[in-house]
Order: structure tokens, then sequence, then C-alpha cells
């Protein structure tokens, strides 16, 4: 009984600090919250519904891929374009990096 615990407890208090409660809009489903995060992560605010549906009705695996497409890619002007652009190439089946020969 005298053994420490590997698990450490956080305060209501500092859980409640690291909340975002700059959300403007209540959200209830997890799709919702991965989509607001993504909008984030891209800089792209303004668009964050076009992120929370493409959340809800696209195949997880190709956000996951073309987020950390965007995330690894360096000099990027717009990260939202380069994410669009590279979960169309996802949707469609063709690889995101060249293969040389």
């Amino acid at each position: 009984m005298g053994r420490k615990r590997d698990a450490k407890f956080q305060s209501i208090g500092k859980l409640l600090l690291e909340y975002d409660w700059d959300k403007k809009k209540y959200i209830t489903q997890e799709f919702q919250d991965y989509g607001y995060r993504l909008a984030m992560e891209l800089s792209d605010e303004r668009n964050k519904s076009l992120y929370i549906k493409l959340a809800k009705v696209s195949n997880r695996a190709h956000l996951e891929q073309a987020r950390t497409f965007v995330k690894d890619a360096r000099n990027v002007r717009s990260k939202a374009k380069l994410f669009m652009w590279a979960l169309t190439k996802l949707k469609k089946g063709e690889p995101l990096y060249e293969e040389n020969k």
C-alpha cells in the first residue's frame, strides 16, 4: 500500500484553464471538435464549418494524412489550400509524394 501512483491527477481548475473558451458554439460531437481543431491548426477559423462537415462525412484516415502532409510542409503560403489539395488527391487515390525511379 506504500506504492506511489504513476497517474497524476490535475485539479479541476487546471483542466478548466486548458479548455478553449473561445469556441462560439457548443460542441457536442467528436467530429465537431475534430473539425474545429483542424480549422485552428490550418489557421482557417473563418471556414471552420467546412472542416466540421469534412470531419463528419470524409474518411478520417484521409483527413489525418492530409493534415500530417501540411504539418510536414515548409514555407507554405496557405495551409488550408494545401490541405484541400492533398485531400482531393487522397480521395482520388493518387499518391501525395512522387516516387523517384
